[in-house]
């Protein structure tokens, strides 16, 4: 029997332009469709760091060159804008490895908005990055030239960084549960999805932020009813003492274990902390229920039980 599944898609899985993305999409297609392949239902979520900050300051410089003509864009349009483009290569590339494998299915992606809590405190402490990689010095010049907040990304270089409210619902459930249960391929939730609330009546309005795509996907999988969360990142298993000489692989985390290293600072912030705590959520949200943390290569090893960090609630 198949399982439902939801993937959430790291960064590494669509490079950090244009050309790298058409690039980056049909490998992670021809593992995607691996799991097709042997039955699974398939929903994907993936992030949008890298576009969504791209896609931001090409809008500001527009601005700033002509200021009479163009208006500046809210962060939650740049979220949209990156879905639909994202979105439109993988659900593509998607298409392409199915019909290359004698695979009869549809893939649709879904512009998906997300519900959050305007008074969430992540509104006042800006912690998710979006954008490039930069040096500290080009950072601080963004710091004082556009008001932005910026910080050291897990010793890999500066970053801008955004709000990160929590999701609280997907407001398109509906419509993608539809999707699936049709026998469809459904990207949805990019960029952990456009974050809305609620105001007068029945308007939903745009937040300025991102939401986590992990978290983000642990609730679409909780409001799918999924078997599997399948979270996708740059390391095979998830670690202890990460990059140190005693560095100690896991294979299986419950909570107790998960809670006591979160804890002890064993997990980065803004790196693998938010997918063990996504794998937590979704593993302890009902009995049976099960997250892996892998390589996009090897997820359908991971599914097998043959590799990966498994988290049971």
């Amino acid at each position: 029997m198949g399982k439902r599944i939801v993937i959430a898609l790291g960064g590494n899985a669509l490079g950090n332009n244009l050309p790298e993305q058409m690039k980056a999409v049909k490998i992670t297609a021809g593992a995607i469709v691996n799991l097709i392949e042997d039955g699974n239902e398939v929903v994907i979520c993936h992030g949008n760091g890298p576009q969504v900050g791209m896609i931001q300051n090409a809008m500001t410089e527009l601005v700033r060159s002509d200021p009479e003509k163009y208006i500046p864009c809210p962060l939650s349009v740049c979220v949209a804008m990156s879905q639909g483009y994202i979105g439109y290569d993988l659900q593509n590339a998607l298409r392409e490895e199915m019909l290359n494998r004698g695979i009869d299915k549809g893939a649709a992606t879904v512009l998906t908005q997300v519900e959050v809590d305007p008074d969430d405190p992540a509104f006042q402490t800006p912690t998710k990055p979006i954008g490039s990689f930069m040096t500290e010095e080009e950072a601080r010049r963004l710091e004082r030239e556009r008001d932005y907040h910026v910080v050291e990304d897990a010793g890999r270089g500066w970053r801008r960084v955004v709000a990160s409210p929590e999701p609280k619902g997907i407001v398109e459930i509906d419509t993608i549960r539809s999707l699936v249960e049709s026998d469809h391929i459904v990207v949805a939730c990019g960029g952990g999805g456009i974050p809305v609330f609620k105001t007068e009546g029945n308007h939903l309005k745009g937040a300025a932020a991102v939401i986590d795509k992990d978290f983000a996907a642990a609730v679409l999988a909780k409001q799918l009813d999924a078997d599997l969360l399948v979270i996708l990142t740059a390391v095979e298993k998830v670690a202890i003492r990460f990059g140190k000489p005693d560095q100690q692989w896991l294979d299986r985390l419950t909570p107790e274990t998960a809670r006591q290293y979160i804890a002890d600072g064993e997990f980065a912030p803004g790196s693998m902390l938010p997918k063990v705590q996504a794998a937590l959520s979704f593993a302890e949200s009902r009995p049976g229920r099960q997250a892996l943390i892998t390589l996009l290569e090897k997820a359908r090893d991971g599914i097998a039980g043959k590799t990966g960090t498994l988290v049971c609630g």
